[in-house]
């Protein structure tokens, strides 16, 4: 446990940190694979449809610090990708 008091703000930070993350973290995760199912499911009107939100999760995580930027373009990019393949 810590005993110096700055030691102890930044536990307090951390845990404050760490969930704040978790929330952009697991909606970023929750579209991107909400996406993919509906690709996988044939539905690739409601998947372009969503596409935005998935956007936005991603942009906002990596202006956040959660991921970093190249990583929420790649996977923007990959999503954008299999979208555009299966319709097809």
């Amino acid at each position: 446990m810590a005993i110096i008091k700055s030691a102890k703000k930044a536990i307090r930070q951390n845990l404050r940190r760490k969930e704040r993350n978790f929330v952009y973290r697991e909606k970023m995760r929750e579209l991107v694979k909400k996406a993919r199912t509906l690709v996988i499911e044939k539905k690739i009107d409601e998947a372009k449809k969503i596409l935005p939100q998935v956007y936005k999760a991603l942009d906002k995580a990596a202006k956040v610090g959660v991921i970093k930027d190249n990583a929420a373009s790649r996977t923007k990019s990959r999503i954008t990708k299999l979208i555009e393949r299966s319709q097809k």
